[in-house]
């Protein structure tokens, strides 16, 4: 049962402040090469210190109870610093990738409601009239300033964060999570991460992410644990020498950056001493990644299948035996069904039939509801069950078999990504008479957001240039949401009533 009275920053940070104040909480490495005594440090007590301060800050601008603060920040120790500061404060953080366009943002920025912007100076942008700006230099003075606050009394099912993610529209919507998110993470803890007091958590996302936030902190601060991050060049071969140096016992990450890491160095069982195990989420990992994982480095890599809306819910990792092709069980503790995809049956199906991924609405981790979308909220629920577009059977063992997703939506570095906000972007080019976008697999576990384009004028085929629409695309997307490959088609397939079909397009498979 949740506590009566939580808040999920005392949760991850005063409690562990209380308990081992000197220990070290977080380490940031910004030079792969350096000593680790260089490293940037600081042990929880400090941690616990500066976040109370920067709380502090944020209430001092004049902001209630539950408002908004967008986060455009760095890669830097900022960015926890900001996030659980204000949540701490009983205020709302919205985390967001710097990757994103000024476009992206103005549009968080309106659709959010936010009161106020912590953003760095050089990702700075016009603002509406009523949002308070505040840069890194703000961040430090608060943290010099000798008032520190105590964190709010807030209840489980308060609002405790904000964050966007694609879906089926054209516009990125908001999940709204409760403190209570961080204590429904616990059933993760023995079924997929493994933690334990003194371990070290390195982790190769920036801290934007909320797979970062939530596996590379929240989790290791809870259990008592060390995160690591490193905010260097993304060279793939610097991962085993920080697991080395920094004695890691965990590393997580998305399939990407293992298959990165397999390609660019050479490992033997004998390396990496201190690790136990791999982390892998944010997309499916395929069997031969897995495979050539276990094989390089002796070491398991334990798979977790989640969301945006629910976090990971289903995994293999110490209590669970892995099995390839399956991400996992689900964990104990929550209550998960395979629905039928073509009704609105609220009665599970047998082991062996596929349907969509369901979690019960009654788990502590459970979002609390989109921003300000009410039909696609509702849209979400059948009965008491919160329904995925995953789609899934369960095989004779109890783990989950992955059979990909019942819409559209794209996974690109772990993001999910709409093609309706790609087309929406491309489709407004001059040269652009119609788009589809999707996802083509150009070898085994490597897909690519690919746009096929039907040019506006058929007669100026020839010199309508690739390269312009990527520019294009690079203009007004974040990185990871643009297309890698353009494909200039005379039609789009549809079905009779004129719906594209993607999946049509997506069978296409070449080498670019």
């Amino acid at each position: 049962m949740v506590p009566e009275r939580f808040s999920m920053a005392r949760y991850c940070v005063g409690d562990a402040a209380a308990r081992r104040p000197h220990e070290t909480a977080l380490v940031v490495v910004h030079d792969a090469e350096a000593p680790p005594e260089e490293a940037e440090r600081w042990t929880f007590g400090e941690l616990d210190d500066a976040v109370r301060g920067v709380g502090a800050g944020l209430l001092s601008l004049g902001l209630g109870r539950g408002a908004h603060v967008l986060i455009r920040l760095d890669n830097t120790s900022d960015y926890p610093l900001v996030f659980f500061g204000a949540i701490a404060a009983g205020l709302v953080p919205i985390p967001t990738s710097s990757q994103l366009t000024r476009d992206e943002v103005a549009f968080l920025l309106a659709d959010s409601d936010a009161r106020a912007l912590v953003c760095a100076d050089e990702l700075a942008l016009d603002v509406p009239d009523g949002v308070i700006v505040v840069g890194p230099g703000d961040v430090a003075r608060w943290r010099a300033t000798a008032y520190r606050i105590a964190y709010a009394d807030t209840h489980p099912d308060d609002p405790a964060y904000l964050i966007y993610t694609s879906g089926t529209s054209d516009r990125p919507k908001g999940v709204v999570h409760a403190h209570r998110a961080a204590w429904g993470r616990r059933p993760m803890y023995p079924a997929w991460l493994g933690l334990r007091p003194g371990d070290v958590m390195l982790h190769a996302g920036a801290f934007n992410w909320t797979y970062t936030l939530g596996v590379g902190l929240t989790d290791p601060w809870v259990n008592g644990a060390s995160s690591v991050v490193y905010n260097g060049p993304r060279d793939p071969s610097v991962w085993p020498a920080l697991i080395e140096r920094y004695a890691a016992t965990h590393f997580a990450a998305v399939p990407g950056v293992y298959r990165q890491l397999l390609r660019r160095t050479r490992l033997d069982p004998g390396d990496l001493p201190t690790l136990r195990h791999g982390l892998v989420a944010g997309e499916a990992l395929t069997p031969a990644l897995w495979n050539a994982w276990r094989e390089a480095t002796g070491r398991e890599l334990y798979e977790a299948l989640g969301m945006s809306e629910l976090s990971t819910f289903i995994s293999s990792g110490p209590t669970v035996p892995t099995r390839a092709g399956s991400p996992g069980r689900p964990q104990p503790g929550r209550r998960v069904a395979v629905l039928p995809r073509e009704s609105e049956s609220t009665t599970p199906l047998s082991d062996g039939e596929v349907g969509v991924l369901a979690a019960h609405r009654s788990d502590p981790a459970l979002m609390l509801g989109y921003w300000r979308r009410p039909l696609e909220e509702a849209a979400a629920y059948r009965g008491e069950w919160f329904v995925t577009s995953d789609l899934v059977h369960i095989d004779d063992g109890g783990y989950v078999r992955y059979h990909g997703r019942g819409d559209d939506v794209m996974t690109a570095m772990g993001y999910r990504v709409s093609p309706l906000e790609v087309e929406e972007c491309l489709g407004r080019h001059p040269t652009v008479g119609e788009v589809a976008v999707t996802e083509v697999e150009v070898r085994d576990g490597l897909r690519l957001i690919t746009a096929f384009v039907v040019p506006r004028d058929p007669d100026d085929r020839e010199r309508i240039d690739a390269r312009a629409l990527l520019s294009y695309a690079a203009d007004h997307l974040a990185a990871y949401k643009r297309p890698r490959e353009v494909v200039f088609v005379d039609a789009l397939p549809r079905t009779a009533n004129g719906k594209i079909l993607r999946r049509e397009l997506a069978a296409r498979r070449w080498t670019p």
